[in-house]
């Protein structure tokens, strides 16, 4: 398999130090799991998970790295029944990076290298306003709307899970 293709993002807004964004190595799977356990606040899949998403889902997500670290990943997939939406899986940023827009810039350049997506979907339970705000600004940048509407309610998730909120944003513009 060839090495994946990365690509630096120069300074945003507020990202002081410049990242690389690139598709993620099986390796990376184990990074991501440390990450996402460490948010405390995504559902933590097994390091099994995350080993078979970076080498199954690789084309349909990402990392961001600095120093050669991983410090966030995204990761995604192709809607079965609808392969022009990018379903957005999880979000993750190290504690360290948090706030220095690596989410953004991690979800601007994973949909700006899949080809054939005019939509992006992702879940939002009601209290995440990180990543409501998140993808409130995707949708922004892009000029797209964003259509909103319970996708699982709390008794289906169980367990105490709040609902799943649906975020369906497009069209959205390259």
């Amino acid at each position: 398999m060839a090495a994946p293709v990365e690509s630096p993002v120069l300074a945003r807004p507020n990202i002081g130090e410049e990242l690389t964004i690139g598709h993620p190595e099986v390796s990376d799977g184990v990074a991501c799991w440390r990450i996402a356990e460490a948010t405390g606040v995504l559902d933590l899949n097994s390091r099994y998970a995350y080993l078979l998403w970076c080498r199954d889902f690789a084309a349909t997500s990402v990392v961001a790295r600095h120093g050669g670290d991983v410090i966030g990943f995204v990761t995604g997939f192709r809607r079965p029944e609808v392969p022009s939406t990018l379903v957005v899986w999880q979000v993750g940023v190290d504690a360290a990076a948090r706030g220095r827009g690596v989410a953004a810039a991690m979800l601007d350049a994973l949909f700006d290298r899949v080809p054939g997506v005019d939509h992006l979907e992702a879940t939002v339970t009601p209290d995440n306003t990180g990543s409501i705000a998140l993808f409130n600004r995707f949708a922004e940048r892009r000029g797209a709307p964003v259509h909103r509407g319970e996708l699982f309610g709390a008794e289906l998730l169980g367990n105490g899970h709040a609902p799943e909120i649906l975020f369906r944003i497009g069209p959205v513009g390259r």
